[in-house]
């Protein structure tokens, strides 16, 4: 059996976004609560995507928002990973929010910083896993704030987009950004 390059390569960055989820919900989180979730979007999916991309660029005026949608065409797939911002419920034993106390928070429509950190934590060892693979990748707010927008993770706001590309040059390496 002969398995030509481009199959192969699509297996490839398709396992490795399996395994980027899994190591997002194997990262450690904070008070041993995990509050995240992922998605792996192709095709029509990903395309959408890069379409919400496009239209916040027209609505905010912010070209990056083009830039990054043009990276999400040139790759196969792209990862979601998000958490949602409902405080731990630990109240004034933390306050990192700088509020007193998770219903303080909640009541000034503060963040919990333990749902960032946690995502946070996700994302880096999600994009670890594609690094080891070889795998070209780039962090994005902007796929993560369209993504929050079409509702890709339910109602989870606070997410990012990975795109991934196997590609004889990475898309995410020259990229240029004009105002």
């Amino acid at each position: 059996m002969k398995i030509e390059s481009l199959r192969a390569e699509e297996a490839a960055v398709l396992a490795a976004a399996q395994a980027m989820c899994a190591a997002a919900r194997t990262a450690p989180k904070a008070c041993g609560i995990d509050k995240l979730d992922s998605a792996i979007l192709t095709g029509a999916d990903k395309d959408a995507l890069s379409a919400e991309m496009r239209r916040i660029a027209q609505v905010d005026g912010d070209a990056f928002f083009i830039r990054d949608a043009e990276n999400v065409d040139a790759s196969q797939v792209v990862v979601l990973i998000g958490a949602e911002e409902k405080p731990r419920g630990v109240d004034r034993v933390c306050s990192l929010c700088g509020w007193d106390g998770c219903a303080d928070c909640v009541k000034h429509g503060g963040k919990c910083i333990m749902n960032s950190v946690d995502l946070g934590i996700a994302v880096g060892s999600a994009v670890s896993v594609a690094a080891d693979l070889r795998i070209d990748n780039r962090i994005m707010f902007t796929a993560g704030k369209a993504a929050a927008s079409l509702g890709l993770l339910g109602d989870k706001k606070l997410i990012f987009g990975i795109p991934l590309s196997v590609s004889g040059k990475s898309p995410y390496f020259d990229r240029k950004f004009n105002r």
